[in-house]
This record gives structure tokens, sequence and C-alpha cells, in this order.
């Protein structure tokens, strides 16, 4: 079982076994109307507090979203304490595991929205697109009249996607709808279009807007690429690379294991092996994606910031510079 760090050390108790219990990670989210997130917010974050559990979680009047990580139990009593609430009914979650909490810390914010679009009167309890489950993805996307749609942003797309998916360009969710506008104000617009995102809560926003453009056929992957990964066999997939994720993990392959890519602390971007492999790449300092992008001053307080990692790491403690940076890509992500 994992134990809350003490004194910048992190502490961990094995099983009987022996061996490190891992941690538990919940993706989580639900479109409903909570009436006062305000007066929501403290007990639960006193809760995560209570049972070690970190990450971040966003209340606004439209829903609840986010990403947690701790113990099982611990995992278990927050889902527990949401799914009391009078507001959540069907909270879609997905489970996967880490070796490490992937946060430093624990967040609960208000928000005005769970997942930021900027367009006033989406709403996808009232109007949202034809969920599709995983086992019927695969037989949907591959109908020629069909176009199947990636709302994710670039550094996620970058590392993973559907075969014959569209890639909108995308560095914010916000952008989104302009995209959606020029597709659907353009004389070959599709007919039907089938979108997908990491967890799925993008797709309900994304599809609702779709069909208020006008668009016929309007379908969203149920559960989006996690559950998608979870469900299918490799050999039966579709999916082509890894599938970005908000925590230290940076990316997951089917049956969610970990995946090879690392985090650029420099510029937060995604890196390969083979970007790692790269000459220009000098951990904490670059990678191939931001070599040119940085001054020398720049570099040489990356380095500095990058020794005090490594003489953390040495001491068995967690410098706050490695708190997940994948965590920071949050600022695009909501």
């Amino acid at each position: 079982m994992v134990c809350p760090p003490e004194n910048g050390k992190q502490i961990t108790k094995e099983t009987g076994a022996g061996e490190q219990e891992p941690y538990r990670v919940a993706a989580l989210y639900q479109f409903t109307h909570i009436a006062d997130p305000e007066a929501k917010r403290l007990p639960l974050l006193s809760l995560c507090e209570e049972m070690d559990i970190r990450g971040t979680l966003l209340l606004a009047h439209e829903g609840l979203n986010g990403t947690i990580a701790g113990p099982s139990d611990g995992i278990a009593a927050i889902i527990r304490h949401l799914e009391s609430w009078p507001e959540i009914s069907g909270l879609e979650v997905k489970y996967s595991t880490s070796r490490s909490p992937g946060f430093l810390r624990m967040k609960v914010r208000l928000k005005s929205e769970i997942v930021t679009m900027g367009k006033p009167g989406i709403d996808p309890r009232s109007d949202v697109g034809t969920y599709v489950d995983p086992e019927d993805w695969n037989a949907l996307i591959r109908r020629q009249d069909v176009m199947v749609i990636d709302t994710r942003n670039t550094y996620e797309t970058r590392i993973g996607r559907f075969a014959r998916a569209v890639d909108p360009g995308t560095e914010t969710f916000r952008e989104f709808p302009a995209w959606a506008d020029d597709l659907a104000a353009d004389t070959d617009a599709p007919k039907a279009v089938a979108m997908y995102c990491t967890g799925g809560i993008r797709c309900e926003k994304a599809s609702a807007y779709m069909k208020q453009l006008g668009i016929d056929e309007v379908y969203h992957l149920r559960g989006g690429i996690l559950k998608y990964l979870e469900t299918i066999p490799q050999e039966e997939s579709l999916w082509e690379g890894e599938c970005f994720v908000f925590d230290e993990r940076v990316g997951l392959g089917h049956k969610l294991v970990q995946g090879e890519y690392e985090l650029c602390h420099a510029c937060k971007e995604p890196v390969s092996a083979a970007d790692r492999a790269d000459p220009r790449f000098e951990k904490g300092v670059s990678c191939p994606h931001c070599a040119s992008s940085f001054s020398d001053d720049q570099r040489q307080r990356f380095r500095e910031r990058q020794r005090q990692i490594t003489l953390a790491e040495t001491r068995g403690e967690k410098h706050l510079g490695t708190a997940s940076s994948s965590a920071r890509r949050h600022r695009r992500q909501k």
C-alpha cells in the first residue's frame, strides 16, 4: 500500500508477497447540474487529503471532471463520496494503475466550465451525439462516409491516434469551435462524423456543438480512448501509438500499460525513445522539439534545476520541480 510522503521522502509499504502495491488512478467526469459547487469544494478536498489522494478535480455548475491517484481504498472512498451527491448519477470513471502518485498535491478547483470550450449554452445533457461503445467503434470508423475527428490537442495527437483520424491542429479546446465552424460551412462538409478524446468529456461538448452546427450524424466514443484501450484486444485494435495522459506516466498503451514517452521539462512536450537518443536532447534542458527555442541563460537555469532534481532523487526526496510536468499541461486541457 502507498503511504503519503513524509518530510519530502516517498514512503511505501509492501504487500504480503513483498511487492509494492501500485497506486490506483481514476479519471472521472459527469455533466450534471451542481447548484452550489463552492459548498462541496472544501468537504471534498478534506476527504481527499485524509485519504492520501492527489490530483485535480474541477467543480462547476455544469458538473465534475478530473483525475486523482492514491491507495485503492482511498480512491474507493472518494468515488463513494461523489456518488452520494444527489446530482451525481452514472459517474463516468476509468481506472488504471501507476508506480507513483503522478501528482504532488491535491487540488479541488471551482471553474466556469469543467472542460473549457468557451461557448455558452452548449449543454451535453440536453443534446448530445450518439454514444458508440468500444466494441462497435471499429466498424463505425471503417465506414468511408464517416469523418473520424480527434478532438484533442496537438501535443496529444502527436504520440497516438486512430487510423484515418483528422487532426484539427488545436493547441487548446477553445480553438475547436472555430475549426468546427469552418468544417460545417464547407460545401463538402461530411454528413457523418465520429469523434473521440482521452476519456470522453471533450467529445460530449464537441458532439453537442456539431449537432448545433447541423451535421446529420454525430457519433462519439463512449469512455474515450482509455476505455477502448482497456477493452479492445491489441490484435483487433485500430489505435496507433500511445494515449497521452495528464500525469507523470505521460502515455498509455493497450490494457492501459505505461508506454515509452517521457516529458521534456523545458517545453513540456512528450519525448519518445528516439527523441531521447537525439543529440539535441539533454535531460531537463532541451529536446528535438525545443532545442532552438531557449536562450543560453534559460538553458543554464534548466541545468541547475535538473541538478537539484537529481540531488533530491539521490536523497530519496521528491523535488518540487518534478511535479508531474504533465499535470501542468492542464492549462491546455481545461
